[in-house]
């Protein structure tokens, strides 16, 4: 359901502004991610949450290296066989 429409300028670049009520309402600022559908005469945007991979990298980073200060470092050995033991065999869902 549509609550509400303005109308904005296309630039010369294609950049199209975002009233400002329409962002405080939505939450959108600067550097959000949009998704653009187009439908015939239509375009859609529709805010989306891009993950921050690099927080949560150091996030498991630092559990790894917790981990290892407490229990000493894994062999490839040992890796391979925690691996094979969690993978599911081929053709299962």
């Amino acid at each position: 359901m549509i609550e509400e429409s303005d109308v904005t300028v296309v630039s010369s670049k294609g950049q199209v502004v975002i009233p400002l009520k329409m962002r405080k309402r939505l939450g959108i600022k600067s550097g959000n991610k949009l998704a653009i559908y187009g439908d015939q005469d239509a375009i859609i945007m529709r805010k989306i949450e891009m993950l921050d991979l690099r927080g949560k990298l150091k996030t498991i980073y630092d559990r790894v290296d917790k981990r290892i200060a407490k229990y000493g470092e894994l062999s490839e050995q040992e890796i391979a066989e925690i691996t094979q033991k969690y993978r599911k065999p081929k053709g299962t869902p």
